[in-house]
């Protein structure tokens, strides 16, 4: 029946009883499993490749620019905010297609960058694309 003493008492059992401890870690596994779909936020932004070669382009991109002081140009046009959006409204009228790519510096901060990207994607584009510097070689 298990462990006994010469006195035929129950001994104490050392060991633990890790079943329920599966239990609820199965569990909070499913759950995070079922959840974790849905918190996923923010904009859908195809971003390029580092390492690949860029590709031609038949038709010119907008280039949108944020400086490390935090000056926007569009095609090294200097803009504002409210202008920028106007200004990016006319594009995308012309042409629903058109690629439009962000560059911004490194030291901008992040919050800027997003807003920006949330404004560009709120006109309407789809395709945004961000300009990178490919990795220095070691």
């Amino acid at each position: 029946m298990g462990p006994t003493r010469g006195n035929c008492r129950r001994g104490l059992v050392s060991d633990i009883n890790v079943t329920p401890l599966v239990d609820v870690m199965l569990v909070l596994l499913i759950i995070f499993m079922i959840t974790a779909p849905m918190m996923t936020q923010g904009l859908n932004v195809d971003l390029p490749q580092t390492t690949a070669k860029s590709l031609r382009q038949e038709e010119k991109p907008l280039v949108l620019t944020i400086s490390k002081d935090g000056e926007i140009s569009i095609n090294n046009v200097p803009q504002v905010r409210a202008l920028m959006i106007q200004e990016l409204e006319k594009s995308y009228q012309i042409n629903k297609d058109q690629p439009l790519f962000l560059r911004a510096d490194k030291s901008v901060p992040y919050g800027i960058v997003v807003g920006v990207m949330a404004d560009i994607k709120n006109v309407g584009f789809d395709k945004i694309g961000m300009i990178t510097k490919p990795p220095e070689k070691k």
